[in-house]
């Protein structure tokens, strides 16, 4: 979509002289700030959602009250998620503050969507291991990591070489939710499993420099800082994808990391041939982790720095699902 007029966007390029490309703009501001790919695509989804549903109005032309109005369709007539409203709002305000530098009125009059409150899906011990006992190889890894170390899958796909302390029997998180990094466990029992995937990670590794390429995405400034920092091991992908792929933020042939839907299809596979009737996913480890802890007597400030939330309020709707039924009270049918 280009620029046609001053009042829509239409499919053609346009002719000599005509602005800029909006679409363009908003992905060269996005890079300029460091937002993520993930971000990036978000953002670009809803603006561009936004301009269709205004008949490829020029967002200039368009005030508050149809960014209201927008939103509060998403709410009333498509029954988005609270987190999907906040994001369509945060793309449109990147969008009319960053890009075209017009600040919108305060917004009072959405109609928000509402945040349910549910409890977190939390397996037993016993659930687990089932779980477990139906995964193999590098996905097996990967969820006993979730499992056993409270990663998130992103944090766990994103890990680099050098993030994994043998030593010290500890794992980094660079750049975790809210762009924090924090340290938590590394189970012992996975530290001889984590070195035979970094001795696979060298092997790969070799063959890709051999073949010309070895250099992985690095964040922000460091490719210009560490020049010679993409080719090296340590910053290598810990659970690498199959195959190269094109990075479309500059063009360049690289190794990413596994994609998410690997892990996510192993897992529900694993839980359907476990028998387990619940829903569970990778996130559904994590919360395991946090629940078991506690379980076990740990405080929950600690449980609260390993999972790396910002509030410890976050961390208490575990104390709901411990194993003591609900709110740690006795049935008084069990007290008969």
């Amino acid at each position: 979509m280009t620029y046609h007029g001053e009042e829509t966007l239409s499919k053609g390029r346009g002719g000599a002289g005509s602005p800029p490309r909006l679409f363009d703009e908003i992905r060269a501001r996005l890079r300029l700030k460091h937002y993520s790919l993930r971000t990036e695509q978000a953002y670009l989804y809803w603006i561009r959602r936004f301009i269709l549903a205004n008949g490829k109005r020029h967002p200039r032309t368009l005030n508050g009250a149809v960014v209201e109005a927008f939103l509060s369709r998403l709410a009333t007539r498509d029954k988005v998620a609270a987190s999907t409203q906040n994001q369509a709002l945060s793309a449109l305000l990147f969008l009319y503050r960053e890009v075209l530098a017009m600040d919108l009125p305060w917004m009072e009059n959405i109609v928000r969507a509402k945040r349910p409150q549910r409890v977190p899906v939390v397996l037993s011990r016993g659930e687990v291991a089932r779980l477990m006992q139906r995964l193999s190889g590098r996905e097996w890894l990967m969820a006993s990591l979730l499992y056993g170390s409270g990663l998130r899958l992103m944090e766990c796909l994103r890990l680099r070489v050098k993030d994994v302390d043998f030593e010290r029997h500890e794992i980094t998180v660079r750049d975790g939710k809210g762009g924090k990094d924090r340290r938590t466990m590394l189970p012992s029992a996975l530290s001889e499993p984590l070195r035979r995937q970094r001795e696979d990670v060298r092997v790969l590794h070799a063959r890709d420099l051999a073949d010309g390429f070895g250099a992985v995405w690095l964040p922000h400034a460091l490719a210009r800082k560490y020049p010679n920092a993409a080719r090296e091991l340590a910053w290598q992908y810990l659970f690498p994808a199959a195959r190269r792929s094109v990075d479309p933020r500059d063009g360049a042939e690289r190794r990413h990391h596994l994609d998410e839907k690997v892990l996510q299809r192993a897992v529900r596979a694993a839980a359907q041939a476990a028998g387990l009737a619940k829903p569970v996913s990778p996130h559904t480890l994590r919360h395991s982790f946090a629940t078991h802890l506690l379980e076990a007597g740990y405080d929950i400030r600690t449980v609260q720095e390993l999972l790396g939330h910002k509030d410890v309020t976050t961390t208490q709707i575990y104390t709901h699902v411990l194993n003591r039924g609900a709110h740690g009270v006795r049935s008084p049918l069990d007290a008969a």
